[in-house]
């Protein structure tokens, strides 16, 4: 199980993992449970150039449609093509094999993000 508390979040319920100049990007568990059982998933393209706040994807699902957005500026340097292949790992396993982008970034920018206890107050208090 992923270690919650070291990740970084956004307001559109996007977890960040951070190693060293590369971020890895899911949907929180939350924005899975909302969207419902996946069935579509669009990435960016590798080596394609992304800016924070910006569109970089899709997630379809049963309910509805969701964007997927970059948190940060950066290069795609690789996708998931496990969650292209079953979109359904979105909702099994979000934080792990659900994965969707790595994101290579200047890591001075992760200060605009959200840590775990603020993330949760943003929710509610759903985890």
């Amino acid at each position: 199980m992923t270690d919650l508390t070291s990740l970084k979040y956004t307001a559109e319920h996007e977890w960040i993992a951070v190693d060293g100049d590369v971020a890895t990007v899911g949907i929180t568990d939350y924005a899975a449970d909302k969207l419902g059982d996946v069935v579509f998933v669009e990435l960016p393209s590798v080596g394609s150039g992304v800016a924070a706040s910006t569109v970089v994807g899709e997630i379809e699902s049963t309910k509805s449609v969701g964007e997927l957005y970059a948190p940060l500026d950066g290069e795609v340097v690789e996708v998931n093509d496990a969650v292209v292949a079953d979109p359904s790992l979105v909702n099994s396993d979000p934080y792990g094999e659900g994965w969707l982008v790595k994101i290579s970034i200047d890591a001075a920018a992760l200060d605009g993000l959200l840590d775990r206890e603020a993330y949760v107050a943003l929710t509610g208090g759903d985890e």
